[in-house]
């Protein structure tokens, strides 16, 4: 492909997009939006909306793809691989140095009090997403009461990627047949293997945040799911407190939120002396995925947005990915009530007056964070 825009103009665009783009994947769409059709009219509404859709076709963080997407529609493989190095990496040294600052400070009473201030403002943004999400993936009877089974397959312990095929196939099912489901069910003796050995190692964490990159639908969010029944639950590299730190910073950071990885990787690899290498063999296991298969996909956009069975899987996929999500949101809750060191009534109250402002005031998540940060550092005084 000829280059229609300097790799340059690409990395100065999307590295300050990288270092400035707070509030999550809906708020990055949004200014991408501004950016490259409103103001620079590198494409149409029509050609960025194709693209939205083909993010929503594929696993991954939505608004990277759409990144990659735009920088492989402007300059090939090089600009997918600039725009996407550039957008990632601003968050990828934040998140790090958060990492870096939380295993040797994140034991302290007062850096205890601010996570524990951070962590019902994240509830709320949870619960928040999951009712917009609800909205546009539960259409039906069938969605519903699959998002439904799930969060109980979920909070049994039942495989997170089983669910999400299982749901797949029976949409897939009831809108296209037997014939088109029958594919879909082969791959399910394959989520069924043995779990890995449980003592860590890198290849063992590349291979966990690679898989959960390949298979990730819906949104950042859902990524919770995944997290918690390989990291806590099978694995055991990471407590639900861990967890929930984690994901705060991904929130409280710029950029993708699949930056989680990053800290995470470094928090389990940090007692080996690993720290730096861990966070990086993670953050490039969950992103490698999302660079292959928007480089795969992007000359066959007309053809993807088209195919029905596919639509028909995505429904099940994504009513699933919202019951995973659901039920993480009342484990973690759970989690908070018992472990947290604020008062019980200030939580509910954090976590509600984060969930109104969010819902109806549309407040930046970003600044709910950092207000429950500060409300978690005054009551430890």
């Amino acid at each position: 492909m000829t280059a229609k825009t300097p790799l340059l103009e690409l990395a100065r665009l999307f590295g300050r997009l990288g270092l400035t783009a707070f509030g999550g994947p809906a708020a990055h769409i949004a200014m991408l939006h501004t950016e490259v059709v409103e103001r620079r009219r590198w494409l149409a509404d029509s050609e960025f909306l194709d693209l939205l859709g083909a993010t929503n076709l594929i696993p991954g963080p939505n608004s990277t793809e759409m990144v990659l997407h735009i920088g492989f529609r402007q300059a090939g493989w090089a600009g997918l691989l600039v725009a996407g190095a550039c957008f990632i990496g601003p968050a990828f040294l934040l998140v790090l140095l958060c990492a870096w600052l939380y295993t040797r400070y994140g034991t302290l009473p007062q850096a205890q009090a601010l996570l524990d201030g951070l962590t019902p403002v994240v509830i709320a943004i949870i619960a928040v997403a999951l009712i917009k999400l609800g909205r546009t993936a539960l259409r039906s009877w069938l969605t519903w009461a699959l998002a439904l089974a799930v969060i109980g397959g979920a909070l049994l312990g039942v495989n997170a990627v089983l669910l999400l095929l299982l749901s797949g196939c029976a949409t897939l099912l009831a809108f296209q047949g037997w014939s088109r489901a029958r594919a879909l069910l082969l791959l399910l003796p394959a989520t069924a293997a043995g779990d890995p050995e449980r003592s860590w190692s890198l290849g063992g964490l590349f291979m966990v945040f690679l898989k959960i990159g390949a298979v990730l639908y819906g949104s950042g969010y859902v990524l919770l799911a995944f997290l918690r029944a390989d990291l806590v639950d099978r694995l055991g590299w990471l407590t639900d407190q861990q967890l929930l730190d984690a994901i705060a910073v991904g929130q409280f950071t710029p950029g993708p939120v699949f930056t989680t990885a990053t800290f995470i990787g470094y928090i389990i690899g940090a007692p080996h002396g690993l720290g730096l290498l861990a966070a990086s063999v993670a953050t490039i296991g969950i992103f490698a995925p999302a660079f292959a298969l928007v480089g795969v996909t992007q000359p066959l956009l007309g053809r993807l947005v088209q195919i029905a069975w596919l639509r028909a899987v995505l429904d099940g996929v994504n009513a699933a990915s919202l019951g995973l999500m659901a039920a993480v949101l009342a484990q973690l809750t759970w989690t908070t009530l018992e472990r947290s060191l604020l008062p019980l009534w200030m939580i509910c109250s954090l976590a509600a007056a984060a969930f109104v402002l969010l819902q109806v005031k549309k407040v930046n998540a970003t600044w709910l964070l950092l207000g429950g940060a500060v409300l978690g550092m005054l009551w430890a005084g």
